[in-house]
């Protein structure tokens, strides 16, 4: 249980927020120190410079004032001065002009000795130099005019002082930042509770939802954060199940009760051959009408299991090249006699050989469909006209256009939706239809990544657009 219950904290999002929380703190923290630390010792050497700087120039001064009475005054000023200098470790050098060392401080010994390849500084090639050697820093500089004959001076001082400081420093410093990464992993495991609070509690949330309620709702806090638009997001994709499980259930409501006017027919033809004995020709009659119901029951259901898979295929389409000129040539061929019987001109527009990729059997239901709709709906002496183009390189356009009764206003929004019909009286054969074609139509072109539209006017005729695209499925 404890291993479970650990393996379950390393793999949450609480415990990667807190470590990459810690990570941050300690990088930060490390640049931190190591920035201060070099900045705090550039600052302390640079204040030893100016101070070195500042000794030669008082240095020279000396050397203009004191020069003429002698090198003892001299020596004296400038022993008086390391003298007072002594917890620094400072000294001074002075060479003469033979390049030997004519006077130095009493620390002067414990001084490193300046490098051989050190520039050397004279009145008439004066230059200065900051050297750092060993735990010295030294500034070496050329003598201003003198009578004393001295050529170059050195004047350095220990660096043990800003050791010590630094050391000090970086024990205060070490000690503080122990602390912060000892203190980052329990604030950022804090901090990441209240950044993933919101989210358990949305789980929980989401986890006491009720399939049987599709009204139930997360919560949403309208504050316009991230896990406010989380739970709007969810909630969005909720309303779309809903909605859909909604469809689902009117569809098979709708379905039960299509079915059952069939059945029932049937039903009441057979108990009414069962009543009392009857003619062969009654007899007939009533196997007849056993027949039509038959038949209607069986275009009920074969419609019903075509819209089933065209839902199921949503998911997982399985593509194939369709020869859609080919298709639509035989479609009007094949109708071409329903229309000379009901003395309609069916006009076809087709270039050859344009394809698309998508499942052949559907597509050729989608074709026949719109033609029956629109010779079914157009009188005597209309015209049904069947186009084809390939607008370009991604879409493919059939167009089925009738010179028909057209379609009321009120009708067209709901033309598309399962089990609509509308009124029978406008069709040329008054016959009423199952309201399944022009659903299963939409379905199958949006399965294709397709849209269908109907544009329409009462008197003037109907034109149905289907724009399929030429890219594969999938």
């Amino acid at each position: 249980m404890p291993i479970r219950w650990i393996v379950r904290l390393l793999r949450s999002v609480r415990f990667r927020l807190a470590l990459a929380t810690s990570l941050a703190v300690a990088i930060v923290a490390i640049l931190t120190i190591f920035g201060l630390r070099r900045s705090i010792h550039w600052a302390m050497s640079s204040e030893i410079d100016r101070g070195l700087v500042e000794d030669a120039r008082e240095l020279g001064l000396i050397l203009q004032e004191l020069g003429p009475q002698g090198l003892e005054p001299v020596s004296d000023e400038l022993r008086r001065k390391a003298t007072g200098h002594a917890q620094h470790r400072w000294f001074v050098r002075l060479w003469d002009e033979d390049e030997k060392i004519l006077w130095q401080s009493e620390l002067a010994d414990e001084a490193p000795p300046s490098p051989a390849t050190t520039p050397t500084p004279t009145p008439s090639r004066p230059s200065s130099h900051l050297l750092s050697i060993a735990d010295y820093r030294i500034y070496r500089n050329a003598a201003p005019a003198n009578p004393l004959s001295i050529s170059y001076y050195e004047i350095g001082s220990s660096l043990d002082r800003v050791r010590a400081d630094l050391e000090r420093i970086d024990q205060q410093v070490f000690g503080a930042a122990l602390l912060m990464l000892l203190a980052s992993p329990v604030c950022g495991y804090l901090l990441a509770g209240l950044a993933t609070r919101e989210v358990s509690s949305m789980t929980q949330q989401a986890a006491g939802l009720r399939p049987t309620q599709l009204d139930e709702r997360l919560p949403e806090s309208g504050l316009d954060d991230e896990f406010d638009r989380l739970a709007k997001t969810i909630n969005g994709l909720l309303d779309r199940i809903a909605e859909f499980i909604r469809e689902k259930r009117t569809f098979l409501a709708n379905a039960a009760h299509e079915l059952r006017t069939p059945i029932a027919a049937i039903r009441s033809s057979i108990e009414v051959g069962l009543m009392a004995d009857r003619s062969a020709t009654e007899y007939r009659e009533l196997l007849e009408q056993l027949i039509e119901d038959s038949e209607s029951l069986e275009v009920l259901v074969n419609q019903v299991l075509l819209l089933s898979e065209a839902y199921a295929l949503q998911d997982s389409p399985s593509a194939e090249r369709v020869a859609l000129s080919t298709m639509i040539e035989r479609a009007a061929e094949m109708f071409s006699g329903v229309a000379e019987a009901g003395g309609i001109t069916l006009e076809t527009d087709i270039p050859p050989d344009i394809t698309a990729h998508g499942l052949k059997r559907h597509l050729g239901h989608v074709v026949n469909n719109l033609i029956d709709n629109a010779l079914k709906y157009t009188p005597p002496g209309g015209v049904v006209r069947i186009t084809l183009r390939a607008d370009n390189e991604q879409w493919i356009r059939l167009v089925v256009a009738d010179t028909g009764i057209g379609i009321a206003e009120d009708d067209l929004p709901r033309i598309f939706d399962r089990f609509y019909r509308a009124d029978p009286a406008r069709r040329r054969d008054g016959t009423r239809g199952v309201g399944l074609g022009l659903s299963i139509c939409k379905t199958i072109v949006e399965t294709h990544r397709g849209h269908i539209e109907c544009i329409s006017r009462v008197g003037e005729g109907t034109r149905f657009v289907v724009s399929l695209p030429k890219a594969a499925l999938g």
